[in-house]
């Protein structure tokens, strides 16, 4: 079990269990084992397959470049070495993507508001079947549960390479889910072509449960 995982047990799972019965008056578990399974991966923007793959790409990396700088207080040769790429490149990929950096905030904020889109998320699936008068003061308290969780959660960034494969995993995994699995309807739809897709699903072990 490493420092991640770890944390989640014994302290963040905890948190939003004792969240729940607060606001909600029930544990729902199902939610919890939601919250606690997106956050034990990178988290990242959850992928938008309204968006053409590549566009959805370039955005990302914009994204995760933007956060690196943020959380290094805009120190190029610091955000050079998570990202495992030169420091020039880095500089290239500012203008490139034009990332703003003139006005850095807080390096907490980014993960809380990621930690706050996960518990967002993750809630939608339930609301039908919880108290919506509940559910409202929950929604309330989910900026703090947000904050608390992001104060003990251990920092495990990730390089550009593994950051954009996780992304494009998740990305083509999303899009093939809304057209059952069917490769070709799925690379018209996100503006692939079909050869360049069944590689990358190939490369990146998502071919299973897929027709063609």
């Amino acid at each position: 079990m490493n420092d991640l995982e770890k944390t989640i047990e014994e302290k963040i799972k905890p948190l939003v269990s004792d969240a729940m019965q607060k606001y909600l008056g029930v544990t729902v578990k199902e939610l919890e084992q939601d919250i606690s399974k997106t956050l034990k991966h990178p988290i990242m923007d959850v992928p938008d397959v309204s968006i053409p793959f590549k566009k959805a790409k370039k955005l990302f990396k914009k994204n995760y470049l933007a956060r690196l700088l943020h959380s290094r207080a805009g120190n190029v040769l610091e955000t050079a070495k998570v990202a495992n790429i030169d420091r020039r490149s880095i500089h290239r990929l500012i203008a490139e993507l034009d990332i703003p950096i003139s006005s850095l905030r807080e390096p907490l904020s980014y993960v809380r508001q990621d930690v706050q889109h996960v518990i967002t998320s993750a809630m939608q699936t339930y609301i039908p079947s919880l108290n919506p008068i509940k559910v409202k003061q929950f929604a309330k308290y989910t900026p703090t549960l947000s904050r608390n969780i992001a104060r003990i959660m251990p920092e495990q960034p990730l390089t550009l390479t593994e950051a954009e494969r996780e992304f494009e995993k998740e990305y083509l995994r999303k899009a093939l889910g809304l057209f059952d699995h069917n490769i070709s309807k799925t690379a018209r739809a996100i503006g692939l072509r079909f050869e360049t897709l069944h590689r990358k699903l190939k490369s990146l072990g998502v071919l299973s449960q897929i027709s063609d």
